[in-house]
This record gives structure tokens, sequence and C-alpha cells, in this order.
């Protein structure tokens, strides 16, 4: 049974509409082990609490699921490619609700981000 727990909120948590839209994205529950005991709802809270408020990840407040269980769902999320499915859905919804192509038919490469030497000049001998 998921462990339900009250909290007051925080700016960067799921609003109800936003959780309907991103909930049937989230990885099933194993078939096998033990039952899930986590909400996902507050592991996606905390994450994004995270990444807004830079805080590392020892020092989520309490009212979230405990640290390590939330920075493994990041870390796991991130690796089998659950983090960039939410976000790929969900750009193309926000496309489409817009009235654009789902996909985007161009790209932008900003020639400034090439990586330079550390030290400028040239090198003697050459």
């Amino acid at each position: 049974m998921i462990k339900e727990v009250i909290k007051m909120g925080y700016p960067s948590d799921l609003t109800d509409v936003e959780w309907e839209q991103v909930k049937g994205l989230m990885p099933e529950p194993n078939r096998f082990g033990r039952p899930r005991q986590v909400d996902f709802r507050q592991v996606l809270n905390a994450i994004f609490y995270v990444d807004r408020t830079g805080c590392q990840w020892r020092y989520l407040p309490s009212d979230f699921p405990a640290w390590q269980t939330v920075y493994y769902y990041s870390r796991k999320w991130s690796c089998d490619g659950t983090m960039r499915g939410l976000h790929d859905t969900l750009v193309r919804r926000v496309r489409q609700q817009s009235g654009r192509d789902p996909e985007p038919s161009a790209a932008c490469i900003d020639s400034q981000s090439v990586k330079t030497p550390q030290m400028g000049g040239v090198k003697k001998g050459h």
C-alpha cells in the first residue's frame, strides 16, 4: 500500500491536472517482488524541488519521500529513458496544443558553444 502524506505543497509540485497528464507515462509496478511503497507523484515533486531549488539530495524536506528513494528513482529514470520519454511526450503535447507540428522540423546549433583550447595563441614550434 502506498503511504499518502498530506503536505502544504511547494511551487514546484505538480498540480492535479499536470499529474493526470504524466501519471500514465510512469513505469508500471514490477510484477515480481515486493509491492511499491512510494507514491511516484511525490517522487516527481521531490525531483522537481531539487531541480528548482538546487538543494542537495540530503536536504530534501522531510515531507517528501526519503532522499535515498528520490535519488534512486531520479537516477533510474534518467538511465532507463523514463525522464527522456516524459520530456519528449510533453513537448509534443505542448506543440500540438499550440497548433504546431508535434515534431520540430528544424534545429539551431549555437556556434559559440564550440570548445576552444584552454590557452589562446599559437603553440611554440608550430
